[in-house]
């Protein structure tokens, strides 16, 4: 039976150590790196950069070298005269025979093609937007990591409000039924209280379920399975002092460092390039090619695995020269189209400028304002507390009524929940404004 004991307790342990190592612990930098890090779409903008790589060379290797192979075979399956009734020898016997086998190598050089070098040019161009992508996905995760994380803590903090509320109001509650059971106090007084702590204890029953699925939201941005556990370390305070940066609002950076204005550079350089190259389909294109081959001929397929088994070897080389002539208009069209196109993307490219001026401002008053509001509920939250312990001593000194009580807590309790929120506006919009400057860190 002692042995069992311990067996058991050592496998409860066992469980117990387990659990907490598969626990995993985040502050809000931590949770941004992990999702730098895990994220698929952060994965998925990763291996675009490969393909674009990838991509690159391809286009380059268009005029490089191309060496292929091929093997021809024939067979004349009908043919104007019997060939076994001609001499061994006979002319006809080489221009007619039964089988026929070509294998065949060329060399293939790209001398001039316009539309190659437009390419070569387009490739840094094609490698930026890939790599502007994942910039902009970077932003997008770390902005929608630090919202979720702010909203789990903001649960996670009202619910640890939440309780001390319902601790101070379940003392009060039991020191008015007291009260009222000796006939000191109506009966109204200690219904007021309930009313009050049911609100309450509904309230936080709901908190509870947001925390879990708002915690859940972080592990999908993490790129954690649902099922694992996970702690939020930071707290709200904690944040709040090292998201205040009042020389992040005075200073100056350039429109051309934000991502959207990089991009939108990019599609306006891309759709350059693209009536670049239809101007350059106009251009002759010249290649050169080298190619040698061994021709075999023989009445039986066989004959062609036999060392006795003749073979006629050549080479050839030459120069192809395309030059276009006419195309019915077709191709002054997609030239005209094309460049459509570009002064299309050169307006939409001046639109984002003069957009993100008024944004850059816009954002910017919007953290200042945050911060403001944030001193402010501060102070609001200080005064309730305060108005709320004088009603408290009022209403045990019989001088305040259980309305009065009431409606101070209710004040307070309200201004607990502005002040928490006035602390996540302060880190959204720090935040936002990050994500507007693109600053990574």
């Amino acid at each position: 039976m002692k042995n069992k004991l311990i067996f058991i307790f050592s496998l409860l342990c066992s469980i117990a150590m387990f659990s907490q190592e598969n626990k995993q612990s985040f502050s809000i930098q931590e949770a941004i790196d992990y999702a730098l890090e895990h994220n698929r779409n952060i994965k998925n903008a990763d291996l675009n950069i490969l393909a674009a790589e990838k991509q690159v060379w391809e286009t380059t290797a268009r005029g490089l070298p191309q060496i292929s192979g091929a093997v021809d075979y024939s067979i004349n399956i009908k043919t104007p005269f019997d060939i076994d009734d001609l001499e061994e020898g006979d002319p006809f016997v080489f221009l007619f025979p039964k089988h026929n086998l070509t294998p065949s190598v060329t060399l293939n050089q790209l001398l001039f093609d316009g539309g190659y070098i437009v390419g070569l040019q387009s490739n840094k161009v094609f490698l930026e937007i890939s790599q502007n992508a994942k910039s902009k996905t970077t932003n997008d995760i770390e902005n929608s990591v630090v919202n979720a994380y702010n909203n789990a803590l903001l649960t996670k903090e009202s619910i640890e409000i939440t309780k001390n509320n319902i601790t101070v109001l379940k003392s009060n509650l039991d020191e008015t039924t007291k009260i009222f059971e000796n006939g000191l106090t109506e009966e109204e007084d200690v219904e007021q209280l309930q009313l009050t702590l049911s609100s309450l204890e509904i309230n936080l029953r709901n908190l509870e379920t947001l925390y879990d699925i708002s915690k859940g939201y972080v592990k999908i941005l993490l790129g954690i399975n649902p099922n694992e556990i996970i702690q939020l370390t930071d707290t709200l305070n904690d944040l709040i002092v090292e998201n205040i940066s009042l020389d992040l609002i005075g200073s100056e950076h350039s429109i051309t460092n934000n991502i959207d204005y990089k991009i939108a550079a990019n599609e306006a350089i891309s759709k350059g390039l693209e009536y670049k190259l239809e101007k350059s389909e106009q251009l002759p294109k010249l290649n050169a090619f080298i190619t040698s081959n061994y021709l075999g001929y023989s009445d039986h397929a066989s004959n062609y695995f036999k060392k006795e088994q003749d073979w006629l070897f050549t080479t050839t080389g030459g120069f192809k020269l395309t030059v276009p002539i006419f195309s019915s208009f077709g191709g002054k069209a997609k030239r005209q189209k094309a460049k459509i196109e570009w002064d299309i993307a050169q307006n939409n490219l001046k639109i984002k400028e003069d957009q993100l001026v008024l944004d850059f401002r816009n954002v910017k008053n919007q953290y200042n304002l945050a911060i403001e509001t944030y001193s402010n509920k501060q102070k609001n939250l200080a005064l309730a507390e305060k108005i709320e312990k004088k009603n408290t001593i009022k209403y045990r000194e019989g001088i305040a009524s259980s309305f009065d009580l009431r409606q101070a807590q209710t004040q307070l309790y309200s201004n607990q929940q502005e002040y928490l929120q006035a602390i996540i506006d302060v880190i959204n919009k720090k935040a936002e404004l990050k994500n507007l400057l693109n600053i990574q860190k």
